[in-house]
């Protein structure tokens, strides 16, 4: 599947990616990012359907977001709440929301949705234009992991249930560091795919185009509930902080 910032949902009907996604609990990370916030208005990057921001939203943040797909955005909107969030369709790597922002959140590993290293050095550009002195791009992604791969693919099951199991399919391309995928969602009801492409980047990585973009590593770890980040982390949580003004 070719980047384009506007046919994730077509691939994935937005009420499909609520349905595979529905098992993932958004309190711990909501309670992270008000916290980073400090009381500050919040703007996500790849927004969908709102997994995070409603939760924001209803505790009392001042949310905007940027979407690249019509569909995952009209879902959104048909939400409870989700027309108190302002959304700017376009690609989160170059698209811009008025405003300055105490934070910026890209969540879920989207940083990897971009196609190549350029598109996500911008995006960090991009995340800092957005921030107002002090400001924080807070990003979660998973670590890198080829040795889990055997012979350039995986299979690995993401979650099991009685009435629903989540499978991913995986190929690997080291030399570009991209990864085709797949999830299989089966349930009684049948089958249902949702294809993704990553271009993958292990966290120094990500630090380098924070500095970059004049951002520094404030904190890592784990995961939202703040556990310690170590050799066997498989995710990260990673918090860049904007230089305050001169």
């Amino acid at each position: 599947m070719a980047f384009d910032p506007s046919e994730y949902g077509r691939h994935i009907p937005a009420d499909v990616y609520d349905q595979a996604y529905a098992h993932l609990d958004p309190e711990a990370a909501v309670d992270r990012l008000i916290a980073l916030a400090d009381g500050g208005p919040i703007c996500e990057f790849g927004i969908g359907t709102g997994r995070l921001a409603l939760p924001l939203v209803q505790r009392g943040m001042s949310v905007a977001g940027v979407e690249g797909s019509e569909e995952m955005a009209a879902r959104l909107r048909s939400k409870p709440d989700g027309g108190r969030i302002e959304l700017t369709i376009g690609n989160f790597a170059e698209a811009r929301v008025h405003g300055q922002f105490a934070l910026v959140l890209l969540a879920f590993n989207t940083i990897f949705a971009l196609p190549d290293q350029p598109a996500q050095v911008a995006c960090f550009r991009n995340a800092a234009a957005h921030l107002r002195p002090g400001g924080r791009f807070v990003i979660e992604a998973w670590v890198p992991d080829p040795a889990a791969f055997h012979a350039g693919g995986a299979l690995r099951p993401v979650w099991v249930a009685e009435d629903a199991v989540l499978l991913e399919a995986a190929l690997l391309h080291p030399a570009a560091q991209r990864m085709t995928t797949t999830k299989i969602r089966l349930t009684h009801d049948g089958v249902q795919l949702l294809p993704a492409n990553h271009r993958y980047a292990w966290p120094a990585e990500l630090d380098l185009m924070a500095e970059l973009a004049g951002m520094t590593l404030e904190s890592r770890w784990a995961d939202w509930t703040g556990r310690p980040f170590t050799d066997e982390s498989r995710e990260h949580v990673s918090v860049y902080q904007l230089g305050e003004a001169q």
